[in-house]
């Protein structure tokens, strides 16, 4: 392919990206710009089986990416469950390198009506190592489970933007 064939190639994908339907998230009238700051989501204390900190830093990780639910319209239900899984065993048996799996499922439910606009259910994990002292080993632990929650929410923002059926708020 030549570079001028390259280059309008490259002229025409918005012009087919418009073609299509497809609309920025961000842009006005888009799934973020329409949820952002309207999602009131579950406080941490009544998430169905997560942990303190867990819970507490899922929400606050969704709250920064959706906004604070100030005039909410929809309802974001959450269930979260978090297990350690050794990874890496040495030859005496001792545990060096754990994994903390996380799996989040969501509901985001319109207030107005009941629908649910967008469900689903995500996983991922974060992995600390067990070989310091034990308040390295302490803070890894801490620091791996922020971090999987940072993830989660990630995935759950994502698919709630990818996936938000909005038409009937609009009616």
């Amino acid at each position: 392919m030549s570079l001028l064939d390259r280059r309008t190639l490259l002229l025409a994908l918005p012009l087919l990206a418009a073609a299509c339907g497809f609309t920025p998230v961000y842009a006005p009238g888009g799934t973020g710009s329409e949820l952002h700051g309207r999602i009131e989501v579950q406080d941490p204390e009544e998430i169905k089986g997560a942990s303190g900190a867990d819970a507490y830093f899922l929400v606050q990780n969704l709250e920064q990416r959706l906004g604070r639910g100030s005039s909410p319209a929809y309802a974001l239900d959450l269930t979260l469950s978090t297990r350690e899984e050794g990874q890496a065993i040495t030859a005496d048996n001792e545990i060096t390198r754990y994994s903390v799996v996380g799996t989040a499922s969501f509901s985001l439910t319109r207030l107005s009506d009941g629908k649910v606009a967008s469900s689903g259910t995500v996983r991922n994990f974060s992995g600390y190592s067990a070989t310091g002292t034990t308040i390295e080993t302490l803070a890894g632990e801490r620091d791996a489970h922020e971090r999987l929650m940072v993830v989660l929410a990630d995935q759950i923002t994502a698919q709630i933007l990818a996936t938000a059926d909005l038409s009937a708020a609009a009616e």
